[in-house]
């Protein structure tokens, strides 16, 4: 199964090898910009040029979690591997920790000059991995 964004504010779900579409998801209101699966497969995080990350939940057919509040564009998003903390990269040079049971930002990480384009956290730690358009990565 594959996930992917568009420049049509949907998300879609592949079967492989078939190619068929399984799932399309809505509610973005500007590009996708990323996705990624919590370790169980029954939940996904997008991030979008609308500023926002939504947490979808494929038992409850539907979103269970927008996070608002940024100026800029959401670059990318991942999940942490115990699937308690969703982190997101920002195009207003910061990333942020979310906390997906309390539904709050709990860290808002500064330090690149430039966007930051990509994050992704280390398996099964609280380290997280960021890369920037200032031509750096910040562990």
């Amino acid at each position: 199964t594959v996930v992917t964004g568009s420049d049509d504010h949907q998300w879609k779900m592949w079967a492989l090898p078939d190619g068929n579409i399984i799932v399309t998801g809505e509610g973005h209101t500007d590009w996708l910009s990323g996705c990624c699966f919590h370790a169980s497969g029954t939940q996904l995080v997008t991030s979008s040029g609308d500023t926002t990350v939504w947490i979808w939940d494929f038992s409850k057919c539907g979103w269970i979690l927008t996070s608002k509040g940024r100026g800029h564009a959401v670059w990318d998003c991942s999940w942490r591997s115990c699937g308690d903390f969703v982190a997101s990269a920002s195009m207003d040079n910061t990333s942020e920790i979310w906390d997906v049971n309390s539904v709050r930002c709990r860290y808002t990480m500064c330090g690149h000059k430039d966007s930051v384009n990509s994050i992704e956290f280390l398996a099964f730690s609280n380290t997280v991995l960021t890369s920037s358009a200032d031509k750096t990565f910040s562990l």
